[in-house]
C-alpha cells in the first residue's frame, strides 16, 4: 500500500505520537477525537518497501500470526479431522505462498482502514525517524532523502513498541535462522524446525508449522514450561501440545547453531550434557526488547532502566514534563497490543483533562495456540504463596455438549474466589475460544461479581460459555 510521506516544515502541535503501532494508533485517534491537534511519526516499512502503520502488531505480529494459525488450523482439519463427519476429500494440497498472501492480503485490508482512520481524522503523519530533543522538541529526519526538521508539541508521547531480541549463539541471516517477524513470511515448507523458545511467541509459531506437518521441536532454557498462566493450565497444555506432536524440551540452553549446505545444527546444554540437533531451518522466539535505542538525545535526560524500559509512573508520565510513555516501551504491564491500547486511550484522555484510570489488575491475556490459553487476575500459586484463603471451582470443557458436538473437547476453566467474600480473584482457561470467553470473566471481575453472581446468570445452552457457569457452580457446591 503506497501512501504519500507527509513533508516536515518546523510544524507545531497539541500532541505529536511518536509510533503507529496499536498503542500509537489508538492514542493519536483518541487525541483527535478529543479536538487536540495531532501528528503521528513512524518508520515501518511494509514487505513492499512502503511506509505502513500498525507497527509490529499488524505488520509482524499478532494480526500475521493469526491469519496463519487459522490457515494452518483448516489445513490440518481437511488433513486429519473431516473424516469424523462423514466427509472424504481427496488431493488435499498446501500452497504455502497463497497461505503467505492471504495473511498479506489481510494486513493491507487493515493497513488501509488505519490510513482512512488518520485521514478522517486529520492526524498529520509522517513517514520517517523521530529524536526526543527535550520536552515539546521532536528532530525528525524523513525516509527519503530530505533535510531533517524540528516539530514542536505541548505534548509527546512515545510509542515505539518492541522488537525481537537478538542471541549471539543464532545469528540472524532470515534464510535458515529467522526471527520471529521473518519467520511469518518462510514460503517453503521445512521438513524439521526447531524453535529457540517455548513461551508466547514460540508456542504460536510452533502451532503453525506443527499442524502444516512440519516436524517441530521447542527448545525452551526454562526447567518449567510457561510459567505465566496459572501451573494447571499449564501442565494441561504441556499435556495436550505433547500430543499433537510438539517436541518440547526444557532446560535446553542453546549455545551454539552452526549453519551448513544442508541446515543448521544446533548445539543445546541440558542437565545430561551437550546435545545436538540438526534442522533444515531455525527460529529465535526468545523474547522482544523495547525500542528505545536511539529513541532521545543524551541531553534530553530521559530516564531509562537497565534494559531500555522507559521510566514511568502510574499515569505513564516520563520523568520530562509534558512527555509520556505507552505499549512495550514500559514495564507497566506486559507486552500486549490491548494494554498498549488501552493507555494510549488512557494518556490522551489525561492531556484532555479527562482521567479514566486503568487497572492492570483486570487485563487478560492470551496465547494464539491450539487450543488457545487465556487468563486474568492472579493464579492459585501467587494466592497460596501469600497465604490467601481461596476456593476452587474448575470445569471440563468436555463435559459441555457444545464441545462434543464441535469436537473441540480438549482443555478446562478454572474460577479461584476468595474463600470468605466469595470475589472472584483470577480465572484461566485453555481450550477452542478461550481468548472470547475469557471477557465475560473480565466483565465480572471489573463489576466486583462474586462465583454466586456467576452462577444466577443465566448462561444459553448448548454453548461453551456453560463452562465458566458450572465452575462457579462447583465454587459453590464446594466440588472441585
Amino acid at each position: 500500500m503506497k501512501t504519500k510521506a507527509t513533508q516536515a516544515t518546523n510544524q507545531a502541535f497539541d500532541v505529536v505520537v511518536i509510533g503507529a503501532g496499536p498503542a500509537g494508533l489508538a492514542c493519536a485517534v483518541r487525541c483527535a477525537q478529543l479536538g487536540l491537534s495531532t501528528a503521528c511519526i513512524d518508520n515501518w516499512r511494509d514487505k513492499k518497501g512502503n511506509s505502513s502503520l500498525g507497527g509490529a502488531y499488524l505488520n509482524a505480529g499478532c494480526v500475521a500470526t493469526l491469519a496463519l494459525l487459522e490457515s494452518a488450523r483448516i489445513y490440518h482439519t481437511l488433513k486429519h479431522d473431516i473424516q469424523m463427519h462423514g466427509i472424504h476429500a481427496e488431493g488435499i494440497a498446501l500452497d504455502l505462498p497463497q497461505m503467505i498472501k492471504r495473511k498479506d492480503d489481510i494486513i493491507e485490508a487493515l493497513q488501509r482502514n488505519a490510513a482512512d482512520l488518520f485521514a478522517h481524522h486529520q492526524i498529520q503523519r509522517f513517514f520517517g525517524k523521530a529524536k526526543l530533543l527535550s520536552e515539546g522538541l521532536i528532530e525528525f529526519s524523513p525516509a527519503e532523502k530530505a533535510p531533517g526538521s524540528i516539530i514542536t508539541a505541548r505534548h509527546i508521547v512515545l510509542a515505539t513498541g518492541s522488537a525481537p531480541f537478538q542471541l549471539p549463539c543464532a545469528a540472524i541471516d532470515n534464510k535458515v535462522i529467522f526471527d520471529s517477524v521473518a519467520a511469518l513470511n518462510i514460503d517453503s515448507l521445512p521438513k524439521r524446525l526447531a524453535i529457540i523458545g517455548a513461551g508466547v511467541i514460540g508456542l504460536e509459531l510452533a502451532g503453525i508449522w506443527n499442524r502444516l506437518g512440519v516436524k517441530t521441536t521447542l527448545l525452551e532454557a526454562q526447567d518449567t514450561f510457561l510459567n505465566l498462566p496459572d501451573q494447571q493450565i499449564s501442565r494441561e497444555a504441556y499435556r495436550i501440545y505433547n500430543e499433537q506432536g510438539l517436541d518440547m524440551r526444557l532446560g535446553a540452553r542453546v549455545i551454539a547453531a552452526r549453519k551448513s549446505r544442508h541446515g543448521v545444527t544446533v548445539d543445546y546444554q541440558t542437565n545430561e550434557g551437550r546435545q545436538s540437533l540438526h534442522v533444515d531451518k531455525l527460529i529465535v522466539a526468545t523474547g522482544r526488547k523495547p525500542n528505545s535505542e536511539d529513541l532521545a538525545t543524551a541531553e534530553a535526560n530521559l530516564l531509562l532502566d537497565e534494559n531500555g524500559y522507559v521510566h514511568v509512573d502510574e499515569n505513564c508520565r516520563t520523568t520530562l514534563p509534558g512527555v509520556y510513555a505507552i505499549g512495550d516501551l514500559t514495564l507497566l504491564g506486559p507486552m500486549l497490543a490491548h494494554k498498549g491500547m488501552e493507555e494510549g486511550v488512557f494518556v490522551a484522555e489525561q492531556i484532555a483533562g479527562l482521567h479514566n484510570p486503568i487497572n492492570f489488575d483486570r487485563l487478560p491475556s492470551v496465547i494464539f495456540t491450539d487450543p488457545e490459553i487465556a487468563w486474568v487476575g492472579q493464579t492459585e500459586q501467587a494466592l497460596r504463596a501469600v497465604g490467601e484463603p481461596i476456593k476452587i471451582g474448575t470445569y471440563y470443557l468436555c463435559d459441555t455438549a457444545k464441545a462434543q458436538t464441535t469436537g473441540k473437547t480438549e482443555g478446562l476453566v478454572k474460577i479461584i474466589i476468595h474463600a470468605e467474600t466469595d470475589t472472584i480473584l483470577g480465572v484461566h482457561i485453555i481450550g477452542t475460544h478461550a481468548a472470547e470467553l475469557i471477557a465475560e470473566a473480565v466483565l465480572a471481575m471489573e463489576f466486583s461479581a462474586s462465583s454466586e453472581d456467576l452462577v444466577r446468570t443465566i448462561h444459553a445452552h448448548p454453548t461453551l460459555s456453560e463452562a465458566l457457569h458450572d465452575a462457579a457452580l462447583k465454587v459453590k457446591d464446594g466440588i472441585k
